[in-house]
């Protein structure tokens, strides 16, 4: 079998969980999404590149990648192996609280130096405990997860404005040794409420643990898998700075997430149930009931034990929980971009400059309400403040090649004598919009788009629709789109008005402007 090969993007995470938290190999495994001996040899080549943690600020994805794989040496297979024990062993992990797995396979490798490799192990031991219908308990230690779901039930929210009820979703986080549990109401169940919901728990409970559980949720999760489930950038930028691991639950598998169902299922109960006859005309009004009814449900006795939630929390999960980090998370969507011939990227329908040496080339975007900043082999190469003006480019001078000309072959003059092959109006049309631009590259994208009209409908009827649009005084690629969607270049062109030479713009260039000089004609 090929051995399985993950982004370098997962392999720093795999070094920030091992070194940067202390989990295990299996809990690193289930929160990248790889096999536990794929960690093992990341981590095994991690050591013998001499990398430690943090990595460089410097050291870029492809310099990573030549340290881990310098050379692939092959290694004989063992084709027959001895089995170890594994009523023995199921019986000292039910005797043993803190004996692990990990340290059961060392020791059958001591006596057994050709047996099983740990993954091998795991899987031949998942695969007999399940014939033997046996359930070991779950121990759940101080400080250790934090279990997150979405309840099922929601709470309605009223517009008094139009009369309308809007159902808020409840999210439910709990901690696994206490049981203290938290809840809000959210308007959706987006990646936006998702994020901030944590980042609620985490203030909710003064500390952060050291894993997160989630349920394969849509909003965190964009590929639900058993055994590769993968991770939203936005959700793992937020476990980055706070520091914990996220480890989605099992589909189809409750008892992985049976601390949070029993949660939910009291939420519901004491706090959902219990605002039933009360009218909210506002999110806040109903976040505002839920903290006094999650008051009382996190200090209400238990039945069986002594002590409530909230005793149990002060004394278990509060003095193990992380502190939380100095600065406050700040919201981040992530995006992949592809940097066009203008050497800009769209984000949220506004156009940022990257280095013109990356055009054409795949980019990833980070972006938050005030920042967007772009990367290419995990580094930084630009970052722009935020505009939410639609459709408007901003440029950084240094992005752009010295001669304000696009990279290759990509000219204004190219693009006109592009036009003039359809008909000399679309040829004004394509040299006033590089003329209205500061730099003739703003307008390449949208040169583009016009003489792509050809292929959608015609060339002679592209052509009809820039005659209609000189006409009218409209040169812009929305305009010909509009005339030739709405089949106004079949209609009568208009009578000229007299004394009307063309347009008048205070940066038109002239017509010769972007003729190539004769010294370059071939």
């Amino acid at each position: 079998m090929p051995e399985e090969k993950v982004s370098m993007r997962k392999v720093k995470e795999i070094l920030r969980l091992r070194f940067g938290l202390g989990l295990q190999q299996n809990q690193i495994a289930r929160s990248c999404s790889i096999g536990q001996a794929t960690v093992h040899r990341y981590l095994r080549k991690a050591a013998a590149a001499g990398l430690t943690w943090p990595l460089p600020d410097d050291l870029e994805d492809r310099r990573l990648e030549e340290l881990l794989f310098p050379a692939a040496v092959g290694r004989p297979r063992q084709l027959t192996r001895p089995l170890p024990d594994f009523g023995e062993v199921q019986r000292q992990l039910q005797t043993h609280k803190h004996l692990t797995l990990q340290l059961i396979w060392e020791e059958y490798r001591e006596t057994q130096p050709d047996g099983y490799g740990y993954s091998r192990f795991c899987e031949l031991y998942d695969r007999w405990s399940r014939n033997q219908d046996v359930v070991l308990r779950q121990e759940h230690r101080v400080g250790e997860k934090m279990f997150v779901d979405w309840a099922g039930d929601t709470i309605p929210i009223h517009d008094r404005r139009i009369n309308e009820i809007t159902p808020a979703s409840l999210f439910v986080a709990v901690l696994g040794a206490s049981t203290y549990t938290f809840a809000r109401a959210t308007l959706s169940q987006d990646l936006g409420n998702w994020v901030d919901s944590h980042v609620a728990a985490f203030e909710y409970f003064q500390g952060v643990p050291k894993l997160v559980i989630p349920d394969n949720p849509r909003t965190g999760v964009d590929r639900a898998c058993r055994y590769e489930p993968d991770l939203n950038r936005t959700y793992l930028d937020m476990a980055t700075h706070y520091a914990v691991a996220v480890m989605p639950a099992r589909p189809r598998k409750p008892r992985d997430k049976a601390k949070v169902e029993n949660a939910v299922l009291v939420a519901e109960r004491w706090i959902v149930a219990a605002l039933r006859h009360h009218k909210f005309y506002s999110l806040a009004e109903a976040n505002e009931a839920i903290a006094g009814l999650l008051e009382k449900l996190n200090h209400r006795p238990f039945r069986k034990r002594e002590g409530s939630r909230a005793s149990l929390f002060a004394e278990l999960d509060q003095p193990a929980l992380q502190p939380l980090p100095a600065e406050h998370y700040v919201l981040a969507y992530w995006k992949t971009v592809r940097a066009s011939i203008d050497y800009h990227v769209e984000v949220e329908r506004h156009y940022y400059s990257v280095p013109y040496q990356l055009a054409g080339q795949k980019l990833e975007a980070r972006y938050t309400a005030a920042t967007v900043e772009i990367f290419h082999g995990g580094k930084r190469v630009a970052s722009h403040a935020r505009n939410s003006i639609a459709y408007r480019y901003t440029t950084v001078a240094g992005h752009m090649p010295k001669s304000h000309q696009a990279h290759l072959d990509w000219t204004p003059s190219r693009l006109i004598h592009w036009a003039e092959g359809i008909g000399e109006a679309t040829a004004q049309i394509v040299r006033t919009v590089l003329e209205r631009k500061p730099y003739p590259e703003m307008g390449y994208r949208a040169c583009l788009g016009i003489l792509r009209l050809e292929k959608m409908y015609s060339r002679a009827r592209l052509e009809a629709a820039s005659q209609r649009a000189v006409q009218l005084q409209t040169f812009s690629y929305q305009s010909l789109k509009s005339i030739l969607k709405n089949s106004l270049d079949r209609q009568l062109l208009l009578e000229p008005e007299a004394g009307h030479p063309g347009p008048e713009h205070e940066n038109l260039r002239g017509p010769h402007y972007y003729d190539p000089p004769n010294t370059l004609v071939q």
